[in-house]
């Protein structure tokens, strides 16, 4: 299996002045005293070198983490380096991408969005300066896509977890087995129906080729608290043994599995509380499914009417500001997904979310940034 493994870029700035067009008599900069920069370092208190790297390795990330290789260049196997120039203007913004140097079949393009991408994030760069006044400049960005088969397995800490298979592992009996031991197994706090607690918690394990279950990590989408972990793990590990492992050439494997406990509470007093988050959730497979089938607003409609309802649920506000960013709608998507990591503490996004969030910032910070 071959797969997407490195973007590589490149700041490059040489040559002349060159005149950008008659009816804007605008000289842009390929050469300037101080090279235009990608934002989030600027506050540091260091050399301009160190800051040109952190800008780099900032805006390295952000395409990195937006790229996409065209399917049709996987299927042709094309490799190459795509080469991107355009202009930082003074105001900030970047303006006029254009491939320099393409390897076609759709990653050429796809540069060109990631470009225009940076601008929908909001991102302010630094301009490039000379004599004090900050002026239009070019940026070139190489940008490399290259195929590679992957490793069969991932680190997770120190546990190695196979991604490859031969056989994938298996719960005996299925899954329509597993959920029925975890619904009789899965114990509801009674702590949790004096305030009608309910919700999910998601535990991925790690099965061992022996058999052994052990726990590498926990999310709590409701933040159900610790009573609700404990029987969550308790629940998860009392599998042991009821696993087939996965195999790879020929030989067992660790492999993890994501399991989902749900709790809803038992006490009579709950029904309407346990009834109105059926509905919610409903309304979110539907809001999603209606998103996927290109009726993005009726689908957000219907997200954000489970939200009203409950507005701590982290797994409903993922949903929705997935959605919103996949529509470039930076702001809604910064605020759903910030509060989904307040309350749940995923890290999902972390990479990307202080870019998301750029919008986010007001005229004041802009200004400062500049």
């Amino acid at each position: 299996m071959r797969q997407i493994i490195t973007l590589f870029f490149l700041v490059s700035l040489v040559g002349s002045s060159t005149v950008f067009g008659q009816e804007q008599d605008t000289v842009i900069y390929n050469t300037v005293e101080d090279a235009a920069r990608f934002p989030g370092c600027e506050q540091l208190d260091t050399t301009i070198a160190f800051i040109a790297q952190c800008a780099n390795a900032n805006l390295l990330n952000f395409v990195y983490s937006n790229i996409r290789y065209p399917q049709e260049a996987i299927n042709n196997n094309v490799e190459g380096t795509v080469v991107v120039r355009f202009v930082v203007e003074p105001d900030s913004t970047i303006s006029a991408p254009e491939v320099l140097k393409d390897i076609g079949d759709g990653c050429g393009p796809e540069v060109i969005r990631v470009v225009n991408l940076i601008n929908q994030a909001g991102a302010k760069w630094k301009p490039g300066v000379n004599n004090g006044v900050p002026v239009r400049s070019y940026f070139t960005l190489p940008i490399r896509f290259k195929l590679e088969e992957l490793p069969a397995y991932t680190m997770v800490g120190y546990d190695t977890v196979y991604t490859r298979f031969d056989t994938p592992l298996e719960y005996e009996g299925g899954m329509e087995e597993l959920n029925t031991y975890l619904a009789d197994r899965l114990a509801y706090p009674p702590g949790g129906n004096d305030s009608c607690m309910i919700g999910n918690i998601q535990v991925q394990v790690l099965i061992q080729p022996n058999g052994d279950v052990r726990i590498l990590d926990i999310v709590d989408f409701n933040d159900l608290g610790f009573d609700f972990w404990y029987e969550s793990i308790d629940a998860a590990t009392s599998t042991l043994g009821k696993w087939v492992p996965a195999t790879y050439e020929g030989r067992k494997v660790p492999s993890s599995f994501d399991i989902t406990m749900n709790f809803a509470p038992e006490d009579a007093a709950c029904k309407m509380i346990v009834d109105q988050y059926k509905e919610a959730t409903d309304k979110v497979n539907e809001g999603a499914k209606l998103y996927n089938d290109g009726k993005q607003d009726e689908g957000i409609a219907l997200m954000s009417e489970a939200i009203e309802l409950f507005p701590e649920d982290a797994n409903f506000l993922l949903a929705r500001g997935q959605a919103y960013l996949d529509m470039n709608s930076f702001a809604e998507a910064c605020t759903d997904l910030s509060i989904a990591r307040r309350i749940s503490l995923i890290k999902w996004y972390d990479n990307v979310l202080n870019l998301i969030c750029n919008k986010l910032t007001t005229p004041e910070e802009e200004e400062a940034q500049k």
